[in-house]
């Protein structure tokens, strides 16, 4: 085929696929009509797992799976946005990684709330003036966010969703690498990168800031300064990436949450987020602990945090394999309550990632 020809063949495949899109956007209104009248939520993230494993299985190249999942998460954005507008709440401003794991999960055709705290993130989803909020809970290098978890003792949201982000923190000025003087960086990313930094930059000024966005913002402004941080901080302030992927371990990544007030159904493959106080008392987390080997049932994480109502008293955040709902699962926690003076369940939710 000629040049012209294959560009014509393009054309006429552009209009099915157009028609294609809107067919399927009717039926995506249609469920929400009917998810309205069931009073179910618009955000399936059991749906949408099982959409992007699909597309992956049919997908024949020469289009590499992750570009596939990239086109399906903004048709799937589009929909919903046509389905209900949809807010989405997050820990601000824009530009930080919060909310690039926020696109990543949603799209970008919904609207986004960015907040100060991760406190206004839960109330705005509390007060139903978000759909869903996303907050950080740990990093692989820094570890967890403390103060997410402790929202969650007060907190009636679910975890409906988790985001795993990998972070790559970049270098970033208008002016050249060797004229710099400071450097602008948030305190998380400032420990992400601090061997880079103390390798390439020994000398130099580094100034705290509150976010990545602010670090680049104020990089902007200035003539002989930088800053470290995510690629669309870069993009919003308009500064060149001098280099990337400075952050010290390759494998750097943050794991958020998307927060909802309904559990998914089972997808297949979940995890199970939980947090429970056991009683003061010798070998007390043992024998809280014991039926999770009981039914083998995996705890992939564990943390402990003050309770802030009593001293010495202390809550515990666990994640499980499987779903609340499993029976094994179901029979494991009623038997952890036995040991405790409190056990809530945080979540079940797709463990895609």
């Amino acid at each position: 085929m000629s040049l012209l020809e294959h560009r014509q063949a393009i054309d006429r495949l552009d209009q099915r696929i157009i028609e294609l899109l809107n067919e399927r956007a009717r039926h995506a209104v249609e469920i929400g009509r009917i998810k309205h009248r069931l009073n179910q939520e618009i955000y399936a993230p059991h749906r949408e797992r099982a959409v992007l494993q699909r597309v992956a299985r049919l997908n024949k190249g020469p289009l590499p799976d992750e570009s596939l999942r990239a086109i399906y998460r903004e048709v799937m954005s589009s929909a919903l946005s046509i389905e209900k507008p949809m807010a989405i709440a997050y820990l601000g401003p824009e530009a930080t990684f919060t909310h690039q794991a926020a696109l990543q999960r949603f799209g970008t055709s919904l609207r986004y709330v960015a907040l100060k705290t991760i406190a206004d993130v839960f109330s705005e989803v509390a007060r139903r003036r978000a759909d869903f909020g996303v907050v950080p809970i740990e990093n692989s290098t820094e570890g967890v966010v403390t103060h997410t978890l402790d929202m969650f003792m007060d907190s009636d949201l679910k975890i409906v969703a988790q985001i795993l982000l990998p972070i790559q923190q970049c270098l970033m000025s208008r002016s050249p690498r060797t004229r710099l003087c400071k450097l602008y960086i948030h305190p998380q990313s400032l420990a992400q990168c601090r061997n880079w930094l103390h390798k390439n930059f020994p000398n130099i000024e580094i100034i705290e800031t509150s976010s990545n966005a602010r670090s680049a913002e104020l990089a902007a402004r200035e003539k002989n300064a930088g800053a470290v941080a995510g690629l669309l901080a870069a993009e919003k302030y308009g500064l060149p990436v001098l280099e990337h992927n400075v952050q010290d371990n390759a494998e750097n990544a943050t794991r958020f949450l998307v927060l909802g007030r309904e559990s998914p159904p089972p997808s297949g493959r979940d995890r199970t987020s939980i947090m429970f106080c056991i009683a003061d008392k010798v070998g007390a987390l043992h024998s809280a602990l014991a039926p999770f080997r009981k039914y083998r049932i995996n705890m992939t994480k564990i943390e402990s945090r003050p309770s802030k109502r009593k001293a010495w008293e202390y809550f515990f955040f666990a994640d499980l394999d499987g779903h609340a709902s499993d029976p094994r699962l179901s029979k494991a926690i009623t038997q952890l309550g036995e040991h405790c003076s409190f056990v809530k369940i945080l979540g079940s939710y797709p463990n895609a990632e």
